[in-house]
């Protein structure tokens, strides 16, 4: 019978990769504590690192960023203005995301590279015009609204499908110019998404994958976790260029990072293990909970009220379209405007 580090998968000839990934980030992380003095103010940020325990193995085992635990945490009920809630998820899904990325290759999980590739590349574009261009012009009550209608959309969606979901077994060979053609949108559209709320390119990569594709979810999920990985990165990397990361961020960062960077990469060992679909069902009913937090909290007037209307009826009948195409692709693989497969 093999052992569990065997069925983690620890002992493959990559996982030292991992392993020098975890070794430099601890020993950064002790010297920037102890070297430099910043544990007691870890230790009174224990509020994020108990939030993040739980975030992070959502982030390693459903398409879902890390970001989407932390960001009504910090804002709903810390009390922090969303873009700390949005900076704060780009850093620490730049960590601990990372880390299930790392793991995920090492181990040799299945992953759409070519997607992956092209979502990733034309999400620097999204998160440029995001931070540049539509944050100016959303206040911070639409931000939450937003944050909100993704994740019940979402909910919506899992709930109706779960299990036609994680009974599919397809694993998508894109060609390279499907996954640009296919990439540039979900990345340019993920892009705006995350440079908003911190979360949002991996949900709609998933999708893609799932709706229109109908993909197994051992593709789908380490694809979504990798990319969501990457544009977090890249966000990370704007916001510390621009330099308008908080404090609070670097602080929440040092107390919820120790954590995230074993939690992410065991979520994604323990999705093998646990049943997917009682995981997304428990995910999906966290959505709907979420936005009935959200819409309490912020106590939305008739024109937020309408904005939530539109954003949820546009989200639903976008993912029933998706799905019908994917439904007649996979009847008619040969149509013209459905085969995007390579034979």
């Amino acid at each position: 019978m093999p052992s569990l580090i065997d069925r983690i998968g620890l002992r493959g000839p990559r996982m030292k990769y991992w392993f020098l990934y975890l070794a430099a980030f601890y020993v950064a992380w002790v010297m920037l504590a102890f070297g430099y003095g910043y544990w007691p103010e870890i230790v009174a940020h224990w509020r994020i690192a108990l939030v993040m325990i739980f975030g992070s193995l959502v982030a390693g085992s459903t398409p879902m960023g890390g970001g989407t635990v932390a960001f009504p945490f910090l804002v709903l009920a810390f009390g922090h203005p969303p873009a700390l809630g949005r900076n704060f998820g780009l850093v620490i899904q730049a960590l601990g995301m990372t880390s299930a990325m790392i793991f995920i290759l090492c181990r040799g999980t299945p992953v759409q590279v070519r997607l992956l590739t092209a979502t990733s590349v034309a999400s620097a574009a999204g998160l440029l015009l995001g931070t540049f261009v539509v944050h100016p012009l959303i206040s911070s009550t639409l931000v939450k609204l937003l944050f909100s209608c993704l994740w019940m959309s979402f909910g919506i969606l899992t709930l109706a499908k779960n299990a036609e979901f994680c009974a599919l077994e397809n694993k998508p060979r894109l060609s390279w110019a499907a996954a640009w053609r296919l990439g540039i949108p979900i990345g340019i559209a993920g892009g705006v998404l995350t440079s908003l709320i911190g979360v949002g390119v991996e949900m709609l990569l998933y999708t893609s994958l799932v709706l229109l594709f109908r993909s197994d979810l051992k593709v789908a999920v380490p694809t979504a976790v990798s990319t969501m990985a990457m544009a977090s990165v890249l966000g990370a990397a704007l916001h510390l260029a621009i330099g308008d990361l908080e404090r609070e961020v670097y602080l929440n960062w040092l107390a919820a990072g120790p954590i995230v960077v074993l939690g992410a990469p065991t979520g994604a060992f323990l999705v093998s293990v646990i049943p997917r679909i009682r995981t997304l069902y428990f995910v999906s009913l966290l959505c709907v909970a979420q936005f009935i937090w959200t819409l309490y909290q912020v106590s939305p007037g008739r024109k937020e009220t309408v904005f939530v209307v539109i954003a949820l009826a546009v989200a639903v009948l976008a993912f029933y379209l998706m799905y019908r195409i994917g439904r007649r692709r996979a009847r008619a693989p040969a149509s013209p405007l459905l085969a995007w497969q390579e034979p």
